[in-house]
């Protein structure tokens, strides 16, 4: 997390928004701060006797348009500003899918690498513990995010289990497939970014063959790097969290990820140029797609951007200001509440699933998910031309018109 305050970001957003749109004080006001912020202590026995507190948390936004929905972070820099601003998004991102589901988000401040495998699970059962009342299918509904996986989503199932009764397995999505999880979850959030580029690509003025840079050779960016080179585009540059590499006439993904492996990174990749996270966003290239942290295209370096267009898949990712001075470069960007809002809507389809007690193959989440997110796309490209604004401001439009008309 970059150190500009990630909620300030928001209402910076929120109050551009106002301007642009008139929703009415009481409103953006109602919208200014969650339902609920909830923050927690979960004492630890640690495997050499001794007893650790960690810090939780799980702000629920709003719930205008169905449960609280949205991810649990372990993370050292995970704090209560963060969560606000990512349960914020949510409840815009969920608004922007058209699915029935409000936004919260939750988080560990944790670095769970230096935990044990018992005691991640004695963690993640605390955190289910400390919060069981407020969570449940039609309350609040939690999921994986940065650090947290399809294991940790089966514990926290089972710690609600034996807390409530409640068998359904739909109060946490990104579980196994074995144990209620959804078909395509992995690649969700990925290849809806790449469904909602596709829509949107000619509008945008971009080419049929894209050279991209994509920040980010985690589960979202590397599923989204596999699927545009799938789709007959190329990537000329990756990053992980400590080196990236460039090649111009793009990478053999498979062959970086095999020396990823043997490696543990990427660095002196044969063929590519070593470079720095730095020097990748600021490549010439028809599409960069910032696929990690929040803050990394700033004022400081919003200028030096050579991209033709960005698509947000981490969420805010440019801070308000960088938005502004891209905005006047021309550079469109796809914002995150609509790009990486894949995740989230085969996170309900999940919920969905397990209510109904029901099992979807791949193909049919992928065949209910494609038309949904091109849906949103056209809007919301058609609310930003109508509003005169960029596709941020023209999404924001969009989903809190939707979340309007519900409290009303």
């Amino acid at each position: 997390m970059g150190m500009q305050n990630p909620f300030q970001n928001t209402m910076t957003q929120l109050d551009k928004v106002a301007q642009i749109k008139d929703f009415g004080d009481d409103f953006i006001a109602r919208l200014r701060q969650p339902d609920r912020d909830i923050r927690i202590s979960i004492p630890i026995k640690m495997d050499n006797g001794s007893v650790k507190i960690f810090e939780g948390y799980r702000v629920e936004y709003n719930n205008a348009l169905g449960p609280y929905k949205g991810g649990i972070r372990y993370h050292p820099d995970t704090e209560i500003n963060e969560v606000k601003a990512l349960a914020f998004w949510m409840t815009l991102k969920c608004a922007v899918a058209g699915i029935p589901m409000g936004g919260g988000k939750g988080g560990i401040t944790v670095d769970p690498k230096k935990l044990s495998s018992g005691e991640l699970e004695q963690l993640s059962r605390g955190w289910v513990k400390m919060l069981s009342d407020v969570l449940g299918p039609h309350k609040d509904v939690p999921a994986p995010d940065v650090n947290t996986t399809p294991e940790i989503m089966a514990w926290m199932t089972d710690e609600f289990e034996k807390i409530t009764g409640d068998r359904t397995k739909a109060t946490f999505t990104g579980k196994p497939i074995e144990k209620g999880g959804s078909e395509g979850r992995g690649e969700a959030t990925g290849l809806g970014g790449f469904y909602v580029f596709d829509t949107l690509r000619a509008q945008i003025g971009l080419p049929n063959k894209c050279k991209v840079v994509v920040q980010g050779f985690g589960n979202v960016g590397g599923n989204a790097a596999r699927v545009f080179v799938e789709n007959g585009h190329i990537v000329i540059a990756i990053s992980d969290s400590k080196n990236a590499i460039v090649n111009e006439n793009g990478l053999d993904l498979e062959k970086v990820e095999a020396h990823k492996k043997n490696t543990g990174g990427l660095k002196d990749f044969p063929g590519a140029i070593n470079i720095t996270n730095t020097e990748l966003l600021e490549l010439p290239c028809d599409l960069l797609v910032p696929a990690a942290f929040e803050n990394v295209i700033t004022d400081a370096n919003a200028d030096k951007i050579k991209a033709r267009a960005i698509l947000e898949l981490a969420n805010g990712p440019i801070t308000p200001e960088a938005d502004e001075i891209l905005f006047k470069k021309g550079i469109n960007v796809i914002p995150d509440i609509l790009a990486n809002s894949g995740g989230v809507t085969v996170s309900y389809f999940e919920w969905d699933q397990n209510l109904k007690q029901q099992h979807w193959s791949e193909e049919e989440v992928f065949d209910k998910l494609r038309p949904m997110l091109e849906d949103a796309s056209k809007k919301i490209f058609e609310k930003a031309r109508e509003s005169k604004t960029h596709l941020r401001m023209g999404a924001f439009i969009f989903a809190l018109e939707r979340i309007k008309a519900k409290m009303l």
